[in-house]
Parts: structure tokens; sequence; C-alpha cells
């Protein structure tokens, strides 16, 4: 009987399929902060379009951060660098749990604001301008005060979290940095093709 000489031996890099999804995500959600940071500095005919791309990209994100998990579930991820102080550790994890949080409650909160959006009945959704995207029913059937109180809300949590977002990619981006070009590890290469 013959044994996986990889089952044992420890994993130092992410998978291809990590990877991808990783980079998607990225793209996707610095796209994301780009449009949402330019939309008040478009003429106005443009602004609906960006509007409409940037929810898009929002539900790709989500199925994305679907993925990531499932994937994470099944595949091991590489452990990080053990001579790195513990509190560097720490800080790391808890970067990378505030990111997984984030990824689904930026999309989840765009989702649910624009569901109680007053014009959402009028305006349908769809992904890309190419599949039909549904909103949130429970939200769009509530009397029209309590649903623009709630646009009103989903939009400042919406914005809170993305605030959160730019802190914490600032700090994630840093970490990769610090790793390669200070501490010359190799912790950028294992989410590298």
């Amino acid at each position: 009987m013959t044994t996986n000489p990889t089952a044992t031996q420890p994993v130092t890099r992410y998978t291809r399929t990590a990877m991808t999804l990783h980079w998607l995500t990225a793209l996707g959600m610095i796209c994301n902060v780009a449009l949402a940071l330019t939309v008040d500095y478009l003429p106005d005919d443009w602004i609906r379009p960006v509007i409409d791309t940037h929810k898009s990209i929002g539900i790709t994100v989500l199925g994305l951060a679907v993925l990531r998990i499932l994937w994470r579930i099944s595949h091991r991820p590489p452990e990080p660098p053990q001579d790195a102080p513990r509190w560097e550790r720490a800080a790391a994890h808890v970067a990378h749990v505030l990111l997984y949080v984030l990824i689904f409650a930026l999309p989840i909160s765009g989702w649910l604001h624009d569901s109680a959006w007053k014009d959402a009945a009028t305006h349908p959704m769809s992904l890309f301008h190419v599949v039909p995207w549904f909103r949130i029913n429970f939200i769009m059937d509530l009397p029209p005060a309590q649903k623009e109180h709630l646009h009103d809300v989903f939009g400042a949590i919406h914005t809170s979290f993305a605030y959160m977002l730019y802190v914490v990619l600032a700090l994630h981006i840093l970490g990769a940095l610090k790793h390669k070009l200070i501490d010359r590890e190799s912790a950028l290469s294992r989410m590298l093709p």
C-alpha cells in the first residue's frame, strides 16, 4: 500500500484556485472602491450605469466570497511564518478575519441598501446588464416611509463598512509589503502564481 507523500508535508503555498479567488475578489473590491469614490464627479448620464456596475461587482464579490469560504473549508491554507513575532501573527489573523467579514458585509449591506431604494421597483437590477438579479422582497414591500429610513440606515452602514475596508485593506497590503521588502520573507509569493 502506497501513501501520498504530500499528505504529511506542510502546505507552503495557496492553491491556484485560492489564488484566483483571492485576486478576483481583490480586483472586484478595488474596482468598486474606485467607482464609489469617483461617482460624484461623473457627468449625470454616467451615474446610473456606474452605480449599476458597482452593484454587479458587489454581487460578484459576494459570490466569490462564498466560493472562497467553501474552498477554504476543504483546503488547508499555508501556516503563517512561525518566526514572526506572536503579536504580528495575531494581527495578521485579526486582519484576515476582518477582511472576510467585510467581504461579506459590504455586498450584503449594499444589497439591503439597494433593496430599500424608493425606485427599486421601477428600475430592475441585472448583473452587468445581462443576468436579471432580484432584490430583497421583504424590504421592497415595506411602507415607503419605513423603506426610505432603512435606505438611509443601510447606506450609512455600507459606507461605514467601506471605510473599515480601506483601513484593513491598507494594513493587509502594508503587512504583505513589510514581509517582502523588510523581512525578506516569501509570504507574498505564497499568494502569487
